[in-house]
């Protein structure tokens, strides 16, 4: 046992364990953190993350509208397979859907 002074041996998270003592509550010793980030870093870093959060969604809202158009299209194309109302509407998301993701791309690259 080290009499309770403080080491770095047993140091996590804020937390100070004596060394050689059994972990209990009333062994621990809570130490003030010396790397606190101020609010105005965090506001930072969060709308830094915040940000690339939105642009990932952008990208599946991208890739979900690509989707849309190579499932409407193997519709249109599928012939009597499938209902003609079935098939005149998968050719107009062919086009609308195309029509959409080059508008969603152009706001993308202009942001």
């Amino acid at each position: 046992m080290n009499g309770g002074r403080r080491s770095d041996e047993g140091r996590d998270a804020g937390l100070f364990v004596r060394k050689g003592d059994p972990m209990s509550a009333s062994h621990l010793v809570v130490l003030p953190s010396t790397d606190r980030e101020s609010p105005a870093a965090r506001i930072r870093r969060l709308q830094d993350e915040a940000r690339e959060l939105a642009q990932e969604q952008l990208d599946l809202l991208n890739a979900a509208l690509a989707e849309v158009g190579r499932l409407s299209g193997e519709i249109a194309e599928g012939g009597e397979l499938y209902p003609i109302g079935a098939r005149e509407l998968a050719r107009r998301l062919v086009e609308d859907s195309a029509k959409q993701a080059f508008a969603l791309s152009a706001i993308i690259e202009r942001s």
